[in-house]
């Protein structure tokens, strides 16, 4: 045997082993790239009807999108049903329309809106509450806020200084709720939002001033509302943070305007009266105001007795040197900052010399002060029954 027969093809004539591996590999090769071909035109064909489908479908959500933009959906008719609506002051015609909305008096406020900006007398909507129905075109729902029929004639104005007692009086007259109501709603504070300096009283906290109540409202609701609106003004005046730099809690604030507003005839004389209350403090010397007694006795009068005047209650500040514990009523926004920012004088005297035509004078000295009260009590002589 030839050595060489060793080293032999064991597969007998034909090309080398390494020629037909690589044959092999190129039938592999060819087969996968007609493979990646087959799938990649596939790939194709699904990336295009892809394509097809959301340019397609975008096309038609573009379409509603602009259909709804240009013609909002909006109910046809004058609607059933009633509803109270609130329109808040300052609302605009969006404003007005998503509180519409939300009440289901309109489908969009949108559509309300485009009626809004058509109407000219669309500006001279009130705020207040209306009554509407459920479910109105918003053109019939423009014409009822512009129905002065189909606004709740439940507004009302709150006087500067008032009590609360007389405050729940006026609320009775304008709601038929019992001022008795009033009274067990003001004794849970906890319902009605008061500051924490409040402690718990009402009291001083009744902010005066227009307001729109709800028809539906219950007497605790009314009183929040008014609590609201202290709390609003209090925030914006920045008077905890003024209470605090004047050295004094801002429950002592309001109870020191309560007294200012009580005993100022008119807004120039508040902040005099305010001075009067810091130049007797100052000096140690009791107020003397008649407006604590008659509210300790719970009286309205321009008259107070000796009898009177002996009325043992902290409120008596004939009696008890400084303020009294708190609010003797409610008061604006003028005494509240006139109790912070007094009118720089020596003033240790008032007297209101004509209540009639809210005269108010001041006085340094006692001889001063007794020729004023000469005045009024020759007031008091031409008006007999005060």
């Amino acid at each position: 045997m030839n050595d060489l027969d060793l080293f032999s093809d064991p597969y007998g004539d034909g090309p080398p082993p390494e020629e037909r591996f690589s044959r092999k590999d190129r039938r592999r090769t060819r087969k996968r790239q007609r493979r990646r071909r087959r799938n990649g035109r596939a790939a194709a064909l699904f990336a295009m009807a892809f394509l097809v489908a959301v340019f397609g479908t975008g096309g038609v959500l573009g379409y509603a999108w602009l259909d709804d933009k240009w013609n909002p959906p909006d109910y046809a008719g004058k609607g059933t049903g009633n509803v109270t609506v609130q329109i808040k002051d300052g609302a605009t015609g969006a404003g007005i329309g998503r509180a519409l909305e939300e009440h289901e008096v309109v489908k969009s406020h949108r559509a309300f809106v485009k009626v809004y900006n058509k109407e000219t007398r669309a500006p001279s909507i009130q705020p207040g509450f209306y009554q509407m129905r459920l479910k109105m075109s918003s053109a019939a729902a423009m014409a009822l806020l512009l129905d002065p029929k189909s606004r709740a004639g439940n507004q009302i104005t709150i006087p500067e200084g008032r009590r609360a007692i007389e405050v729940f009086e006026l609320l009775e007259k304008k709601t038929g709720i019992a001022a008795k109501e009033f009274e067990a709603a003001a004794k849970k504070p906890a319902e009605l939002g008061l500051p924490q300096y409040a402690k718990g009283k009402v009291e001083g906290y009744l902010y005066p001033g227009r307001y729109d109540l709800d028809p539906n409202g219950s007497a605790a609701q009314i009183l929040k509302q008014m609590v609201s609106r202290f709390n609003a003004e209090a925030s914006s005046y920045g008077l905890a943070g003024k209470a605090r730099e004047a050295g004094m809690n801002p429950g002592t604030v309001v109870t020191l305007a309560s007294l200012i507003q009580a005993e100022g005839a008119r807004p120039s004389d508040l902040p005099k009266v305010s001075r009067v209350i810091y130049n007797r403090v100052e000096k140690d010397m009791p107020l003397q105001f008649d407006s604590t007694v008659v509210y300790a006795l719970g009286k309205r009068t321009l008259t107070v007795t000796n009898e009177d005047l002996k009325y043992d209650s902290p409120y008596n500040t004939y009696k008890y040197r400084g303020l009294p514990p708190g609010p003797i009523g409610n008061p604006g926004h003028a005494a509240i900052e006139a109790a912070l920012e007094p009118k720089k004088g020596t003033w240790l005297f008032f007297v209101t010399t004509d209540p009639d035509r809210k005269i108010t004078k001041f006085a340094t000295t006692y001889d001063q002060q007794l020729e004023l009260e000469k005045e009024f009590r020759a007031w008091q002589k031409a008006n007999p029954g005060n």
